[in-house]
């Protein structure tokens, strides 16, 4: 069974030998240089090395933005980059490039697929992501309130753009799944209302989802945070999971499972326990382990490998995630 084989298998509740064994978020740089001075490489930098160096299944995240290499950043994390429809137009020159990605980069990546070595999903920006980006954190939420036709232009010409992204990217590739960074909840749930997400974020959901589920490819929904009340809302438009599904905000698997019999979920892996020991771990893999058995769920870290972690701790984490993907 290859990788790609087996990870629609178990997303679709079909029988598998055995769950996937990956990392599906980028290491965060910080662990990667604790662990360049506890004795990996220096230069294994490439994501599928890295991978094989842990004894992981391959899985390539392509990642797939709305900006072209000449658009500007913000000043700092959480800054935006405009505050009114002028700036917006002036700024657009930058944004929906019509070679949204390495196309001869892609096709060589769904030939390893198909040879079975590796799997492929994209991560794309959904339409709450996508426009906090352009106007900043806190300006973002406001808007909503005070610019909501800006928000509405913003995210129309992300439907566009998208749809042709994600239609140039199947006809290449045959991903596993289909991810939107979206980022929408925090510790205590979503950041907006259901009204504003009715009315400002689903409508672009509703003509854009449907066109993967004719593919058969399974959108999953990003968010951080507690997302057991916005699964709801992103479920109604048409997606059929989620990840990471944070343990520190609350996010419990097994009462999503009982709640939401079909959700597909990936992570769930409580990341502040990987460097409390064997004990903890394990504890921590005999809670994951009934809704593992049930299909539909691949277990992994519940966000980006904390640097708190020694590569020591990573690797025991690595046998036991392989110990316990072999008791569904």
């Amino acid at each position: 069974m290859t990788s790609k084989e087996r990870f629609q298998r178990v997303l679709n509740f079909e029988p598998v030998d055995r769950l996937p064994v990956i990392e599906w978020a980028p290491y965060w740089n910080l662990t990667m240089d604790r662990w360049h001075g506890e004795g990996i490489p220096s230069d294994l930098e490439d994501i599928i090395r890295i991978h094989k160096y842990f004894g992981l299944d391959p899985l390539y995240r392509y990642r797939l933005s709305p900006r072209a290499p000449s658009c500007p950043g913000p000043a700092s994390h959480g800054a935006g980059l405009v505050s009114n429809r002028d700036e917006y137009l002036a700024i657009k020159q930058h944004l929906y490039p019509e070679q949204a990605f390495d196309e001869n980069h892609l096709r060589e990546l769904a030939r390893r697929q198909n040879n079975g070595e590796l799997a492929v999903f994209p991560a794309i920006e959904g339409f709450f992501w996508f426009p906090r980006t352009l106007f900043g954190i806190e300006p973002h939420l406001l808007a909503f309130y005070d610019q909501p036709d800006l928000m509405n232009e913003m995210n129309e010409d992300l439907l566009a753009h998208n749809l042709q992204v994600i239609e140039r990217f199947c006809d290449i590739c045959d991903p596993v799944l289909f991810v939107f960074n979206e980022d929408m909840s925090y510790n205590h749930g979503p950041m907006l209302s259901r009204q504003m997400f009715d009315e400002l974020i689903a409508p672009f959901y509703r003509r854009l989802i449907p066109k993967l589920l004719k593919r058969g490819v399974i959108p999953i929904v990003d968010t951080d945070g507690n997302m057991h009340e916005a699964i709801i809302w992103y479920l109604e438009v048409g997606f059929q999971g989620c990840l990471p599904l944070e343990r520190m905000a609350g996010v419990d698997v097994a009462l999503l499972r009982k709640e939401h019999p079909d959700l597909r979920m990936i992570g769930a892996f409580d990341k502040t326990v990987m460097h409390l020991g064997e004990d903890r771990m394990r504890k921590e893999f005999e809670r994951l382990l009934p809704v593992m058995r049930q299909g539909g769920f691949i277990p992994g870290v519940d966000h980006q490998t904390p640097p708190e972690v020694s590569l020591e701790d990573y690797r025991l984490y690595v046998r036991l995630l392989w110990e316990y993907s072999r008791r569904q």
